[in-house]
């Protein structure tokens, strides 16, 4: 067993989610595992079984909203990395991401072995190179370069995503069904009007609806609750939203974390997909999902923010009925 490993993944929280499988098989094969993980991600590293303590850093080349590069902030990594006693480490990015800056970066903290995914030329910043076809699921191209550094899943592991339990308790019968309206990217979100009346046809299909959103997304939580959902923007730790989502019977939810940290949970989801990234290698992972959204739309494949599109035909034109008939088909199957 190597002694300490890093796993770095320096996005958001579902990105984080997503390196579950990889991150139980390093687990298997290491006596600790640290993870590097942004401001976004932390919450979501500290979920992960296998992790054994979580390293928090602002990557100013991956973030979306960068800092200047600061030796100092620089330095000051490079230190805690020594000080973890990190002997290998393990690079996760997404397909668009280049894992070299941080494997020099770690280099410079004495890490002797370093694997990553990476099409440009690694010199001597890589001991494994992985190179690896685009239309795998996340999960399951996170796994294979675990595989290619050396660490396989233990036998019984079944490869799915999964959250540390127990989780805290909700107070809540469960049965529900939990709507989600916005997204970290705005693209990827369903119109908010087209929410709210899905929160209305569901409670009028005789379904309890309840209303999730982080602290900056109140009003919108507000507004698409109405006066028939169950309103509970900026009330959920990470933590206590996947209990949350551990009770629902579906979740209704766009391309973004809480869709992850659903299937972690093992619930059903309703997922309402953007195709500015592709379905096959982003959609929620191993449970039963009912994909609605344009996915030959003029927006596809352009990862924009923004909707390049007017009127964002993707996603407006899924009606409440369809997301009524999509949980059905979940709750029922």
């Amino acid at each position: 067993m190597t002694r300490t490993v890093l796993v770095a993944r320096l996005d958001n929280a579902g990105d984080v989610l997503l390196q579950g499988p990889l991150v139980r098989a390093v687990a298997a094969g290491a006596e600790r595992v640290v993870f590097l993980a942004s401001p976004q991600g932390t919450a979501a590293a500290e979920l992960l079984p296998g992790v054994d303590a979580v390293i928090t850093w602002h990557c100013p080349w991956i973030d979306g909203s960068p800092r200047p590069v600061d030796a100092a902030d620089l330095a000051a990594l490079t230190e805690r990395v020594r000080a973890e006693g990190v002997a290998e480490a393990v690079i996760s990015t997404s397909f668009h991401q280049s894992p070299l800056p941080l494997a020099l970066v770690l280099r410079l903290a004495g890490v002797r072995r370093l694997s990553a995914t990476s099409v440009d030329y690694p010199g001597s910043l890589l001991d494994v190179r992985h190179r690896i076809g685009d239309d795998l699921p996340e999960p399951e191209r996170a796994l294979s370069l675990a595989r290619a550094a050396g660490f396989a899943l233990p036998p019984g592991d079944d490869g799915r995503l999964a959250v540390r339990r127990p989780l805290p308790a909700t107070g809540r019968a469960p049965g529900y069904v939990v709507l989600h309206p916005g997204a970290s990217v705005p693209a990827r979100a369903w119109p908010a009007e087209r929410c709210a009346e899905a929160v209305v046809a569901l409670a009028d299909a005789g379904r309890q609806v309840l209303v999730t959103g982080g602290p900056g997304e109140r009003a919108l939580t507000e507004a698409v609750a109405g006066t028939r959902g169950v309103d509970l923007g900026g009330e959920t730790t990470l933590a206590e939203m996947a209990a949350l989502l551990d009770g629902a019977a579906a979740v209704v939810v766009g391309n973004t974390g809480p869709a992850h940290l659903a299937a972690a949970v093992g619930t059903p989801v309703v997922s309402l997909f953007s195709p500015v990234v592709p379905a096959v290698r982003w959609a929620p992972y191993g449970v039963p999902t009912v994909l609605l959204g344009d996915q030959s739309a003029p927006c596809r494949d352009t990862r924009a923010r923004e909707c390049p599109v007017p009127g964002h035909p993707c996603l407006s034109s899924v009606t409440a009925a369809d997301v009524v008939a999509a949980v059905e088909k979940l709750v029922t199957a």
